[in-house]
């Protein structure tokens, strides 16, 4: 069970940590006067800036919160702040490692607690997207009942990610990737602040924008990278902390990846090979690869978008990119890339047609809305005793008994004759497409 709770924390009121825990860890905020950044939530009469006033402890329930935001943006800070200014006793879960038994313990725990007249709990669930339907659900009592105040933590879409009842009891609030100008105000605080590196190392100007540069928006990378650097000068015998002790750094750091970004990335790598612009396409796919991200997903998007974005424009591309799926399955990584790679470029060099995309909506629409009668009698299966007392497959037309192999008869339901869902485009195979169907049609009227 993996639990933190509130008799580890020092007199700041944040978590107790070693002189040799990792330098994003030291410096962790202690008041709002260090976050950065978030201020559309730290606002005078913000919902967060209410949350995190001592002086509206008393009187005032504090709500459950649903934290969702990129890596590196606060998150934890946040829920260790709020715990503190509220006065609560705190608890932290790891959904990682946590399971329904650990959030039972704690709920139990806490209803004791309030039984004998203490402090309410502050249940801190970092990553709760990886918690199951099931080990949210084991929350709801408590945070309905207000057992516990949950405070709870995730990088993805809580509308995807955490179940909608929770939700509905929560307080959402969105926190925003940190600008350039709050993480470089970070890293020049931890060079100089004790807690940090204690004006041991000085920086070049260069130095610190690239580590602004490599960071991204993650003011935990920022930190990690910059501790890296410090390390890269000292092991070197040297004070000042420069452009090429940062690129040694980044080279020997691990490459992060935020779930946030699954669903970003993949979003611009779909709409980059819809927008035919290949070498985005590659790039995306390039950041899904080397963040680790499952090939087999990917080879799965790419089929969708064969489909979708291409259609019969060019089919042939549907059939690279479902080959290039099978044989991902059977290569894996690293040479599986090649093939992921060839299906990219197939899909985004390839005319475009989302006509299948919209045919077959419509055709859903129609059914959704209640239309398409009886099929006609001439259509209905006729395979068994008695069908043709019924009527059915009487005046069927056998298609390949007439010209073009297309024969003349209603094929659609009375309440739909006429109506038409594929429209092809002049795009590539469409082209032709758009002739022969205007040929097929002008035959299927002539019954």
């Amino acid at each position: 069970m993996d639990l933190f709770d509130s008799e580890s924390f020092d007199d700041r009121g944040v978590p107790a940590c070693d002189a040799d825990a990792p330098l994003a860890v030291r410096m962790r905020p202690t008041s709002l006067d260090e976050v950065v950044g978030q201020g559309h939530l730290l606002g005078e009469g913000a919902p967060l800036r209410r949350l995190l006033t001592p002086s509206s402890r008393d009187g005032v329930a504090v709500s459950s919160v649903v934290l969702w935001g990129p890596p590196g943006t606060g998150k934890t800070t946040l829920a260790y702040l709020i715990a503190r200014a509220s006065g609560r006793h705190f608890v932290e879960l790891s959904a990682v490692s946590s399971g329904v038994g650990d959030v039972r313990s704690v709920v139990q725990a806490a209803r004791r607690r309030i039984a004998s007249g203490d402090e309410e709990t502050v249940l801190f669930v970092d990553e709760v997207h990886r918690f199951s339907k099931a080990q949210q659900d084991s929350l709801l009592p408590a945070v309905e009942n207000r057992w516990v105040v949950l405070v709870a933590a995730t990088t993805e879409n809580p509308s995807f990610s955490v179940i909608s009842p929770l939700l509905s009891r929560s307080l959402l609030l969105t926190l925003r990737p940190l600008e350039s100008d709050a993480i470089e105000e970070l890293i020049r605080r931890a060079l100089t602040d004790e807690r940090g590196l204690g004006g041991r190392f000085g920086i070049e100007d260069e130095a610190v924008a690239g580590l602004v540069r490599l960071a991204g928006a993650d003011a935990r990378k920022s930190l990690t990278l910059l501790e890296a650097a410090a390390g890269v000068a000292d092991d070197r015998g040297e004070r000042l902390i420069t452009v090429a002790g940062v690129e040694a750094a980044a080279n020997s750091a691990l490459v992060r990846w935020g779930r946030d970004q699954h669903y970003d990335v993949a979003s611009a790598f779909i709409k980059s090979m819809r927008g035919s612009d290949v070498d985005a396409s590659l790039h995306y796919l390039a950041r899904m690869i080397e963040a680790g991200e499952d090939p087999r997903f990917i080879a799965r998007r790419i089929m969708i978008a064969a489909s979708e974005e291409v259609g019969m424009a060019a089919p042939e591309v549907l059939s690279t990119c479902v080959a290039a799926a099978q044989g991902v399955a059977s290569i894996g990584m690293p040479e599986a890339r090649l093939l992921l790679a060839q299906a990219v470029v197939a899909v985004a060099t390839a005319p475009k047609s989302n006509a299948t995309y919209l045919a077959i909506d419509r055709a859903i629409a129609d059914v959704r809305a209640g239309r398409g009668g009886a099929v006609p009698e001439h259509l209905r299966d006729a395979h068994y005793r008695g069908a043709d007392m019924l009527g059915h497959g009487n005046g069927y037309l056998y298609a390949h008994d007439h010209p073009h192999h297309v024969a003349a008869q209603q094929y659609m339901p009375d309440d739909l004759q006429g109506v038409q869902y594929y429209a092809p485009t002049d795009n590539g195979h469409e082209a032709m497409l758009t002739k022969r169907l205007a040929m097929i049609r002008n035959l299927l009227k002539k019954r």
